[in-house]
């Protein structure tokens, strides 16, 4: 049985999503995140103090977006988990880093659906910060800036002067971590 971008969704909610929740309670479950100025989009990430991106492929989807979905979550996500139907478990391992985790999802009746987990997700050593950055909003990026006094010269600029300051002012851990945690602050996600 053929399983539909909505069944996983469902069950990835009921278990995988649900366990994490449950493991830090603070988690914040973002859908359709916008990725790269909206060059990519994952399917679910999961912020708490890291950064965890799902991307689902029923065995309805083909896979033709899968390598530039890969380029593109490599520059942001810290880990990434596919969740798909066993048929595109081949071609799939030969398109993704061998760092990313596999759900596989087994249709096995109208009501009951299994996820097994094929292969668990490592941690992301290709995160681009210049990328990164760009998940923050003009207005959340100028007030990391305030907040440590380097907005001087920028308070009026677009918002790629702001996040070049970001990157050039602050390591990695430390963007990933003002990041992550404005994120999980933003209250207002779209309009």
């Amino acid at each position: 049985m053929k399983t539909t971008d909505l069944e996983i969704r469902k069950v990835l909610y009921r278990k995988t999503l649900y366990d994490i929740k449950t493991q830090d309670p603070s988690t914040k479950i973002i859908e359709e995140l916008g990725l790269c100025q909206g060059d990519a989009r994952i399917d679910i990430v999961a912020l708490n103090g890291a950064i965890h991106g799902f991307e689902i492929k029923s065995e309805s989807d083909d896979l033709r977006r899968l390598p530039i979905q890969v380029e593109f979550y490599n520059k942001v996500l810290d880990t990434i988990t596919i969740v798909m139907g066993n048929r595109h478990l081949l071609k799939v391992k030969k398109i993704i880093p061998s760092w990313w985790g596999i759900i596989i999802v087994e249709k096995k009746s109208k009501d009951n659906i299994i996820l097994y987990n094929e292969r668990k997700a490592n941690f992301n050593y290709q995160i681009d910060p210049s990328s990164l950055v760009q998940l923050l909003w003009r207005e959340e990026a100028l007030n990391i800036l305030k907040e440590n006094n380097l907005e001087r010269g920028l308070v009026n600029k677009p918002r790629k002067l702001l996040w070049d300051r970001l990157v050039e002012k602050f390591s990695l851990d430390v963007l990933k971590s003002y990041v992550t945690e404005t994120l999980r602050s933003r209250q207002k996600w779209r309009d």
